[in-house]
């Protein structure tokens, strides 16, 4: 997705734009549209084609107050635009689709496994992934790095679930597929059949792995883990299982490598500020959340109104839909000083790039330290970033993702 810094008093024609078609964030400037959006129409409706339409909401605290509010916007109807006005079919048995206090119920035994301290252990780990990834860019030579890090987090995230390394590529690329269905690098049939391809894949490979451990032994990793947990006085069924090992490994391989890609982008592209940050490490960690801010790798999250509610005097009616524009809340001039410069500095910084409210991200501290581990190694050992040639961006309204982006790394 370009990543534009839009004029104060750029107008834009709103009934050229469609914010639900996938190949907008791929060529276009949703940027500018945001902007235009906070400015002018903040609650705004997109009226489609097919007679579907939602309402889009792109200021800081209209975004915070939809993902917070889950009695006025339910998540049980469906989370992204994808399946707009569709049937859910995880509603109620993922935490992604499940509102509280069932989603407090799934969530809390997690809270605990997935927690900052938790993860201590995995640190070293991390560290060695970290520096295994970035080695092929240290020759020198050009390298692809958003396709390097396309299987970051499955190396991580992949064991942690407890998928064998031997499937970790095949269900990146299944994962990609299902929010990146329109785009060609990705497509197997229409976007529909590419859709239904992956999530069928998906589904039926933790359908099969919670059936053999019914058998072997459940595990101590986290598919094993819950299988075992309680939740509400009761354990998960295999179907809630599954629903959430889909929905750990997506939000992992969704978030990181984007942000990854994005926030080396930013520095190949601000030299300065890549040797400020390398020469300062002190920043390593504001660092980190600025390429979050910056990249703000999940583009939306949906919801659906179970009632009657009025907005900057915008009148939004039950049972309809309603999407909260992450990568414009994170550049609202209103919370943040100069919003469109990348600061490695920058303080304070609350973003929303892993949500806000019940839903927010359980993966967070794994990715934070995942970004961590990357950036420390790739400061520690290089120089600076070259871009050469166009990226290219991946063709979707869920992510805001690179496909490919080359790059040639000096080793200091």
């Amino acid at each position: 997705m370009k990543l534009s810094t839009p004029k104060p008093d750029q107008k834009v024609d709103l009934s050229r734009i469609n914010l639900l078609d996938p190949q907008f964030f791929a060529t276009g400037d949703p940027h500018e549209v945001w902007r235009y959006l906070r400015c002018n129409a903040p609650i705004y409706f997109q009226q489609l084609d097919d007679g579907r339409g939602f309402w889009s909401v792109t200021r800081y605290d209209d975004v915070c107050r939809v993902l917070k509010d889950y009695n006025t916007f339910t998540s049980q109807q469906g989370t992204m635009l994808c399946i707009l006005n569709k049937p859910d079919i995880a509603a109620g048995k993922m935490m992604a689709s499940t509102d509280p206090p069932r989603h407090t119920e799934m969530r809390k035994p997690l809270e605990r496994i997935l927690s900052a301290g938790a993860l201590q252990s995995h640190l070293p780990g991390l560290r060695r992934v970290a520096a295994d990834l970035l080695a092929p860019g240290l020759s020198g030579d050009l390298w692809d790095f958003a396709q390097a890090a396309l299987m970051f987090p499955m190396a991580f995230t992949g064991a942690l679930i407890g998928i064998p390394e031997s499937d970790w590529k095949h269900l990146a690329r299944q994962t990609t597929m299902s929010i990146a269905c329109d785009d060609p690098e990705f497509m197997e049939g229409s976007p529909e059949e590419t859709l239904r391809l992956a999530h069928h894949e998906l589904l039926a490979y933790f359908a099969c792995e919670i059936a053999r451990r019914r058998r072997t032994g459940s595990g101590d990793d986290l598919i094993g883990q819950m299988m075992d947990m309680d939740v509400g006085g009761n354990r998960l069924t295999n179907e809630e299982i599954i629903f959430n090992c889909y929905g750990l490994l997506l939000g992992a391989n969704v978030t990181t490598p984007q942000a990854a890609s994005v926030t080396v982008l930013a520095m190949a592209e601000n030299p300065d500020e890549y040797g400020r940050w390398a020469s300062r490490p002190e920043l390593l960690a504001s660092g980190i959340e600025e390429g979050l801010r910056w990249s703000s790798p999940v583009n939306h999250f949906m919801r659906y109104a179970v009632r009657d509610i009025e907005i900057h005097g915008v009148m939004i009616r039950r049972g309809e839909a309603v999407v909260a524009w992450i990568g414009s809340a994170n550049r609202d001039e209103q919370v943040f000083d100069n919003p469109y410069q990348f600061d490695v500095g920058r303080h304070p910084n609350r973003h929303v790039a892993f949500g806000f409210g019940p839903h927010f991200c359980i993966g967070a501290s794994l990715a934070r330290y995942a970004l961590r581990a990357l950036f420390s190694e790739l400061l520690r050992c290089v120089e600076r970033i070259e871009l050469v040639g166009p990226v290219a961006h991946l063709a979707s309204n869920f992510v805001a993702g690179i496909n490919h982006m080359t790059v040639r790394m000096i080793p200091r």
